[in-house]
């Protein structure tokens, strides 16, 4: 599913304008992004639990020519689905 999708799921669902809905899908996106800096962490209960993990810097290979490259510090995003979304999958 694309975000176009996403966005006319939500529109039609919702019983809102595309425009509406486009802007709520934003506000979302804003909102996690948002949570996962200041907090680190976003849970949405029993659907999915979004979080920021620290990575350290480290030295990485490439494995074409097996030269050394440095892999600088970063922040990534990990997730985990909820009970409610696992039994909607199985």
């Amino acid at each position: 599913m694309t975000k176009t999708d996403l966005v006319n799921y939500i529109a039609e669902n919702a019983g809102l304008t595309k425009v509406d809905a486009a802007k709520a899908l934003e506000a979302f996106q804003e909102g996690v992004t948002k949570g996962l800096k200041s907090e680190g962490k976003v849970t949405l209960t029993g659907f999915f639990t979004f979080s920021a993990e620290k990575k350290a810097a480290k030295e990485g290979r490439n494995p074409r020519t097996g030269e050394t490259v440095k892999i600088p510090a970063r922040v990534a995003v990990k997730g985990k689905a909820g009970s409610k979304l696992k039994e909607a999958l199985n």
